[in-house]
């Protein structure tokens, strides 16, 4: 028995109408797939880009709320520490710094008295005090000076007050004005924070 080999004749028209449908659905199944991974693509994309979108706009949210959170307690804080430091400090003033100025102001007469004498030669100088403050005054003066020294209760005058007059020369010094201008800028102070932490809520 003789096999006989058979081979395929590619140039028969059957030949070339087989392979054209199996090329032709080959091509439509290449395509479907290309289709579908173009189609899951997409939708992975989308989700993907949704997903992203979604915790954004939620960190966004949790950043918004912490800021209002830590200005609400930077404000809470200050607002407390304010209200301590003003009533340190509004204590101050009216005790401590009147005790201070009057401690001060027998040394300050005396400076005033110091230069007036260098300026004024051997004239006498007038001490205008308040009535409170003449025992004060009076216990820094020497009692030995070559120039004379005269020292008069002024009525008008107030604690922290002495007028020096030396000829036509006259030097005020004003201790009690320099407190009532301290408590004046303490309380605008205080009063335009209370202004702002209203304003911020």
């Amino acid at each position: 028995m003789t096999n006989v080999l058979v081979l395929e004749d590619f140039d028969s028209p059957t030949f070339e109408r087989e392979n054209e449908g199996e090329m032709v659905a080959a091509q439509d199944q290449e395509s479907d797939r290309l289709s579908a991974f173009e189609k899951g693509y997409k939708a992975g994309w989308d989700d993907s880009s949704s997903a992203l979108s979604a915790e954004n706009q939620r960190l966004s949210v949790d950043f918004a709320t912490n800021l209002t959170d830590l200005s609400f307690t930077y404000h809470e804080a200050r607002t407390h520490i304010l209200k301590g430091f003003e009533s340190l400090l509004k204590q101050s003033t009216e005790k401590l710094l009147p005790q201070i100025a009057k401690a001060a102001l027998p040394q300050l007469i005396w400076e005033h008295i110091e230069h007036l004498a260098e300026t004024s030669a051997s004239r006498p100088l007038t001490l205008l005090v308040s009535p409170e403050a003449r025992a004060d005054v009076e216990s820094i003066l020497p009692k030995d000076t070559s120039i004379p020294i005269e020292v008069r209760e002024e009525q008008t005058l107030a604690e922290g007050q002495v007028y020096l007059r030396s000829g036509v020369t006259e030097v005020g010094i004003d201790t009690s004005a320099v407190l009532s201008k301290i408590e004046v800028a303490v309380n605008e102070f205080f009063q335009t924070q209370t202004e702002e932490i209203k304003a911020h809520g």
